[in-house]
């Protein structure tokens, strides 16, 4: 991707009128494959979740917007100030932006976010061990294996691995500049530049 064909992306509040397509999303097959639960979420079990995200200083999310079109979702969980680490995790639910860039633009993002604006050391992931090119992403960006959880959970009907990845705020100044020029080579502006 060259600048004349970048794409916008930006990150932004979740809010009410996202209460319906966060469901569609979630239930979708290509979103659910890679989550740890495999059962459709109802409704009354998606209110829950949503209402509870309001006054939840543990958990915080974003749609992710390409183009001015919602395409996913980001967050932020387990966020403990105290330790100085959060966990995340996102998901593109379109697949027309997939192979765009997107979800190295989003590592980035949620990278300068923990370690910039929140001032954290530490940003921690889980990754089933089958969803491959997500985990290695996370590698190409600096995040080291620091555990395997075996038949950490069931995914259709059979236990499945799941990989346990960490970045620490003192490794990534060793990385993040490669990962700049290649954001950067796609026609992405650098995000908090």
């Amino acid at each position: 991707m060259s600048a004349e064909t970048s794409h916008d992306v930006v990150l932004r509040d979740v809010t009410e009128a996202d209460r319906q397509r966060l469901l569609d999303w979630r239930n979708s097959p290509e979103v659910a494959a890679f989550m740890y639960s495999d059962h459709r979420i109802g409704q009354a079990e998606h209110d829950r979740w949503f209402d509870g995200m309001a006054g939840d200083a543990r958990r915080r999310y974003w749609v992710i917007e390409v183009d001015g079109e919602p395409v996913g979702l980001a967050n932020l969980a387990d966020i403990d100030a105290r330790n100085r680490r959060c966990a995340w995790a996102y998901y593109l639910a379109s697949p027309s932006v997939r192979g765009l860039g997107v979800g190295s633009y989003i590592e980035f993002w949620m990278i300068e976010y923990v370690f910039g604006t929140l001032g954290f050391d530490k940003l921690w992931c889980e990754v089933l061990l089958s969803n491959e090119s997500v985990w290695k992403l996370h590698e190409r960006y600096g995040f080291q294996r620091e555990a395997l959880f075996r038949h950490h959970v069931i995914k259709d009907g059979a236990p499945a691995d799941v990989v346990g990845l960490g970045l620490l705020a003192e490794d990534w100044p060793a990385r993040r500049e490669e990962m700049a020029q290649r954001l950067l080579a796609k026609g992405y502006a650098l995000p908090f530049a």
